[in-house]
């Protein structure tokens, strides 16, 4: 590990002269120490001799060497938000690239997301044809589920010549159910530029757009762009992945089982072939064939057992209950048998309706990922074999077996309760639990947040205050608390709201909810002013409707009404359910996007 006085390894320097760690600049720059750091017995200074010294015209003056010092010193104590923060001032005030470089990977070692991305935005903003401030400012806005910011912001690597991840940045968008047509949007413009096929990882974006293309349907241009990613790069396995799942999409199976067998040439030890090689296989009605090709590959791979497990899940979301059984049984009686190969019986007996059977599998599911869909897999089972009182006695005794598993399985028995619409056995059970434990917040929570959607404040109040008596701190309860009373807009007792807000604050200082709640409450005070700065970083972290209807109502009464029409228009484009949207413009119709849907 490198000395602290090295931090973050980013050469320093103003003119070409390096910034030295304290102890060098003292002795190289001969200064004067105070009397307090050199003890009572030093005469006091009564002249600066600096007072008539002329104005400093190039390098650091006074207050740029004590921020640069400052910093340092920070960065070496391992302060590296104070030491991040010093370095952006710093770079605000000279157009020091590394300065900002170094504000921005101090951000970064600190943990400090909104000073990052300051610093990034410094750091681009002096050094334009840098790459590594825009993947960072990419990877920010892809935590914070900003998918056009972040899509932007590699395109911008693209366009200077970089790579910008866009095909696995598809990939993740697909995965996660992205507003994928602005997304194609915004990679058809950039494919339509000038000079963007000559860029030379033009093949990376082509693939990244095909892949976006498929998953919206269109089939026919996400083809050509494969077509042209193969003429650019043959040997790229993302390729032929991509061609293999969109042929298994539009049916072509034979096209699936080429394109999987190319890419497993390509990239033999690639799971991912092998699996989209079985399916197709499996389309094509090829079981035996599947089967013997599957066993080989396990046989080439040492019996992997991740890939065992891997094969089974995919016969079974095909359909095929008994190769999943094969694959998964020679597993059971084995030491350390993995939990997901007891959900995964429990599903294949259930398939085949053998609920008792089942029932055994899943039980047999310890403490884990798998436990609790587990549990549910069983109830739902059992109500759907008309057994609603077995699935409660399930439930009863997993809470008895499982003591830290109780609290979510009682939550658990009253969602079932709740879809059945047995709201009234639902509460009971509430209110019998809890009387059991009474200092259970989990429960105690859950059904202050019933009361509130029953319109119940009083009974909403009194859970989360008795929550508040033995845990005073508790994020969750106090920002509950606190938001509702600030959102019905309570006379008297909004200074009450932003106190209980604070708290919250305080307890959970990054939760964007938190943050989201202290701008409103400090709008339902009257402070517009004080709220937007709150509501723009709540929306930086979480760009959710709720948020983004409350800071588009702040920029509405700030007279920046332009702006909270685009704000909600880019909602209404990215969701198709917006209720708090909806309510916003039904209050303020003159918010309305013009193109709005």
């Amino acid at each position: 590990m490198p000395h602290r006085a090295t931090l973050l390894g980013i050469p320093l320097s103003f003119s070409g002269f390096p910034l030295y760690p304290l102890a060098a600049t003292l002795m190289l720059s001969g200064c004067q120490l105070s009397p307090s750091l050199l003890g009572n017995d030093a005469p006091s200074r009564v002249d600066d001799p600096m007072a008539s010294a002329p104005p400093i015209t190039r390098g650091l003056d006074a207050a740029g060497l004590s921020t640069l010092l400052a910093a340092e010193l920070a960065g070496q104590r391992g302060d590296y938000r104070y030491a991040g923060q010093g370095y952006l001032d710093a770079a605000q005030r000279y157009t020091s690239p590394g300065l900002a470089e170094r504000a921005t990977f101090a951000a970064r070692f600190g943990n400090d997301a909104a000073l990052m991305e300051t610093a990034a935005l410094r750091w681009r903003e002096l050094d334009p044809q840098a790459e590594t401030p825009n993947r960072l400012l990419a990877s920010l806005s892809l935590q914070r589920g900003d998918w056009l910011d972040s899509l932007e912001q590699r395109l911008a690597i693209a366009r200077a010549g970089g790579n910008g991840e866009i095909a696995t940045f598809a990939e993740i968008a697909v995965a996660e159910e992205a507003p994928l047509r602005l997304l194609a949007q915004q990679l058809r413009r950039y494919l339509g530029e000038p000079g963007a096929a000559q860029r030379e990882f033009h093949s990376d974006v082509l693939l990244g757009t095909a892949l976006i293309e498929a998953a919206l349907g269109e089939t026919q241009t996400a083809q050509r762009y494969l077509n042209e990613v193969e003429q650019q790069a043959p040997e790229s396995s993302a390729l032929w992945l991509a061609k293999a799942r969109l042929a298994l999409e539009t049916g072509d199976h034979r096209g699936a089982q080429r394109a999987a067998q190319q890419g497993l040439n390509l990239a033999p030890d690639d799971v991912r072939f092998i699996l989209m090689l079985a399916q197709a296989e499996i389309r094509l009605n090829n079981i035996t064939a599947a089967e013997e090709q599957t066993n080989a590959l396990l046989d080439s791979h040492g019996g992997n057992q991740e890939l065992r497990i891997a094969l089974a899940q995919l016969y079974l979301e095909e359909g095929h209950s008994e190769p999943a059984y094969r694959l998964l049984q020679p597993l059971i009686g084995q030491e350390n048998v993995p939990n997901l190969v007891y959900f995964l019986m429990g599903a294949i007996a259930q398939s085949q309706d053998e609920v008792d059977n089942a029932l055994l599998y899943y039980r047999q599911v310890q403490e884990g990922n798998e436990f609790l869909p587990a549990r549910a897999a069983a109830a739902n089972m059992l109500i759907d074999d008309d057994r609603l009182l077995d699935a409660r006695a399930f439930l009863r005794i997993e809470r008895m077996r499982h003591d830290a598993y109780f609290g979510d399985l009682v939550r658990l028995e009253v969602q079932l309760l709740d879809e059945l619409s047995r709201q009234e056995d639902a509460t009971a059970l509430l209110n019998r639990e809890l009387t059991r434990t009474p200092d259970d917040n989990s429960l105690l929570y859950m059904r202050a947040m019933r009361a509130w959607e029953r319109g119940d404040l009083a009974g909403m109040e009194q859970d989360l205050r008795q929550i508040l008596r033995t845990e005073p701190n508790n994020a969750d309860a106090l920002n509950a608390l606190g938001y509702t009373l600030a959102d019905l807009n309570i006379a008297g007792r909004l200074e009450e709201a932003r106190d209980l807000i604070e708290r919250a604050y305080e307890a959970d200082p990054n939760n964007p909810a938190v943050l989201d709640s202290m701008g409103w409450v400090y709008f339902r005070l009257g402070q517009p002013n004080d709220a937007l700065a709150w509501l723009e970083s709540a929306y930086a972290q979480m760009p959710d409707q709720e948020i983004a209807a409350h800071l588009a109502e702040v920029l509405h009464s700030l007279g920046r009404s332009d702006e909270a029409r685009e704000l909600i228009e880019r909602i209404l484009q990215r969701a198709a359910y917006h209720p708090q949207i909806d309510d916003l413009l039904e209050r303020h119709p003159e918010l309305r996007p013009v193109r709005a849907p």
